[in-house]
Parts: structure tokens; sequence; C-alpha cells
């Protein structure tokens, strides 16, 4: 570790630095998924394995909501104004998004109780959601502060050691034979858990106080700037969980199982072309202001390394894929492997997409961002009602397909129109 953050400039050495923490934890958070998701998977069975999913789904479409006053307003503003205001920053954006995530988690507590949803996955969830009420009012705030300082590492700790546990809980109430509603709560309990550490080591670093306070002023602000952003990241996440959304009412829930079992895994192997993309974006992107280098960049080196990368990963995933399901997922999950196999070559637009994205946020075009996911989010909702009636799981990854494939072409004209000579 400390040679790679050897450096003239201390800023690099903490931005490199920062990276390796950021590659280890989600590293650690692919690994633990990947085992929880295979410990449930047989110990359910794919009947309530599929509802767990869908609470998870639901939980993930839910969650937007409270992300409102995002990093790229609250970092920056930490960092413009004096350390003494920092207090009245944070306090500010704990109060818009403690309120914003009770109100979430009152509103999905009564539906829940209204009976609008399966009772298993009701109670699923009632657990789950209240994560809300600690991901973005202490670990979002927090994490805030220690990105303006480019200083990640105690948040990452915290996360990989919750992690740990998290799947050291869930193999002990395996064991015990508990209930399926039991495990949503461990996932609360992993988010208080992380928001304690982080609170007290705020504290620490603030000689044994909080002090946080309330400016009206700023309240404003945070609740009014970054809007676009926010609605944008809604239209994401709406538009990644679409095919769960609209699956799930067409098939059985034991068939909704074997498809979100196919998705886990890809998933976390689509995670590793952002993690591609974050990582490099610094040094080929961000810092870089010629237009010449940045087209040259972006188009002759960072779109055809990652579909390189793209491709070979999922042909091996491809040929290997009866043999992980088998492993991960048990016996009862073999059928999910077809599933997978085609699952998997939807990291290549998935990862062209994300490079793409770069000059999206290098230039901060908050309407190309929202516009692009709006529309990703209108063709994936056509081609779903088309393709899912006749295909099921099938049709849900040309949906997918189809979606990714209309934001990618959004960057693309995006970075003609900027980057032109």
């Amino acid at each position: 570790m400390k040679m790679l953050t050897r450096s003239g400039n201390p800023d690099v050495a903490r931005a490199r630095a920062n990276i390796v923490w950021l590659g280890l934890e989600r590293l650690t958070q692919i690994a633990v998924a990947i085992v929880i998701s295979g410990l449930l998977a047989r110990y359910l069975g794919p009947d309530a394995f599929g509802k767990w999913q869908y609470a998870n789904t639901l939980l993930l479409v839910i969650a937007p909501i409270t992300w409102v006053c995002g990093t790229e307003i609250l970092v920056p503003t930490i960092v413009h104004r004096p350390p003494g205001e920092t207090g009245r920053v944070l306090g500010s954006a704990f109060v818009l998004r403690m309120g914003l995530s009770a109100l979430a988690l009152a509103l999905t507590w009564a539906w829940i109780a209204a009976g609008f949803i399966d009772p298993t996955v009701g109670a699923m969830l009632a657990g789950l959601a209240v994560t809300l009420l600690f991901r973005e009012p202490f670990i979002g705030v927090i994490n805030a502060w220690l990105q303006s300082m480019t200083y990640s590492k105690p948040q990452l700790l915290a996360s990989m050691a919750a992690a740990i546990v998290k799947a050291a809980l869930v193999f002990a109430l395996v064991r015990m034979a508990a209930g399926a509603a039991s495990f949503g709560w461990l996932w609360a309990l992993e988010a208080a858990g992380i928001g304690a550490v982080l609170v007290l080591y705020y504290m620490r670093r603030h000689g044994g106080r909080l002090g946080w306070h309330f400016d009206r002023v700023l309240f404003r602000h945070f609740a009014s700037a970054g809007t676009v952003f926010w609605i944008g990241l809604i239209g994401m996440y709406l538009f990644l969980k679409l095919d769960r959304l609209m699956l799930a009412h067409r098939v059985s829930f034991a068939e909704f199982g074997l498809y979100s079992a196919a998705q886990q895994l890809n998933e976390n192997w689509i995670a590793l072309a952002l993690m591609l993309s974050q990582t490099i974006a610094p040094a080929f992107v961000y810092r870089v202001q010629d237009k010449a280098l940045l087209r040259r960049n972006v188009l002759r080196r960072l779109f055809a390394m990652t579909a390189a990368l793209m491709i070979a990963g999922a042909a091996v995933l491809d040929a290997l894929a009866g043999f992980i399901i088998a492993r991960v997922f048990g016996p009862n999950y073999v059928d999910a492997a077809d599933i997978f196999r085609w699952a998997v070559w939807l990291s290549v637009p998935a990862g062209i997409e994300a490079i793409g994205n770069l000059i999206v946020l290098k230039y901060q075009a908050k309407y190309v961002l929202l516009s692009k996911w709006l529309l990703a989010l209108a063709v994936a909702f056509v081609v779903n009602l088309i393709a899912i009636p006749r295909f099921e799981g099938y049709g849900a990854l040309i949906g997918l397909a189809a979606g990714y494939v209309a934001a990618a072409s959004v960057n693309f004209y995006y970075i003609r129109f900027r980057l032109r000579a």
C-alpha cells in the first residue's frame, strides 16, 4: 500500500490510496454478495428466493428517493466553505435526507400494511426498508465529508467489515432455520452499524462532539440544487430494475427466482465495468482538458479496451455458466444457467455506456443525463411490454439490452457534439 501511495504530490498520493481502497471494498462486496446469494438461494429455494429478490428490487427502486442533495452538490459545498461551517453544511444535509428517508420508510410500511404486495415479500421488505434511515442520512452525509478530503478509507473499512459480519450472521440464521423475513433485518443492522462507526469517527476528529447544526438557507439550497441529477438517478435505477419489476407480474416467484439468480451474478460482473470506469476516469478523462487528446482517449483507448475486456469476460462466463450456477446456487437452479449465458453479454453495452457516461459527468451535462435515462427507461418499458409476454426472462434481457443501447447512443451523440474539433 505504501508503494502505491508514494508521490511528490500529496493530493495525488491520497487519490491513489483512495482508488486502492475503493477497489478492495468493491471486490469484498462482490464476493460477499455472491456468498450470501448462494446461501439464501440454497436455503430458501427458488420460490422464496424469488420473493427475497423481489423485495430487494423494490427497496432499490424506493432508495433513490432519499438521494436528494447528492455528492455532486454536497462535496463541493464542503470543500468551498471554511472548516468552521462544516457542521452547518452536514447538519442541514442530514435534516433533509433524514426527513425524506423517514417519509419513504413510513410510506413503504403503510403500503405493506395495506396488503398491496405478497405477505412474505412485505415481511422481507419491512426489515430491508429500515436501511433507508441509516444509508443516506448518516453514511451518505459523513462519506461526503470524507470524499471532500479524498479519504474514504474509514467508510470503506467499515463497509467491508460489516459485509463480512453480515455474511457470518446470514450463515448463522440459516443454521438456525430462521424464517425468511428475519434476513431483511440483518441489512438494517449492517447499515446501522456502519452509520454508528462513522458517527463515532467523525466525533473523534472533532473533539468528541458532533456539532451539526441546521441552516435554513443551506437546507433550501440542498433541496433545490441538483434536482435534475437526482431525477436522472431515479430514472437510471428504475431502468436497471425495470426488467424484474415487470417480469415479476408475468411469471411465478420460482421462475423469478431463477432469473434473479442469474442476474445477481451478472450484476456483480457488470459492476467490474463500472469500477473500471471509476478507476481510470481521473487520469484519462477528468484531468484532460485538450479536446483532441480527450477524444482520442475515449474513442480509441477506453471504448476499445472496455469492449475487449467485456467481450473476453463474457465469453469465459458464457462457457462456464453451468458450472458457476451449480456451484453458487445449487442443483435447484440449473435452469438459470441458460439465462446467465445470455445475461453476461449485457456487460458489453453496459461497459460502453459507462465509459461514454464519463464525458457527460465531466462536463456536468445534467439535462443530457436526465434525457438519457428517461429515454432508456421508455425504450426498455416498451420492449418489455412486447417481449416479456412472449419470451419471459429472455424478453426482460432484450428490454435491458435495448435500454443500454439507447443510453449509449445518447452518450455517443453528446461526445460527438462536445468533443468536435
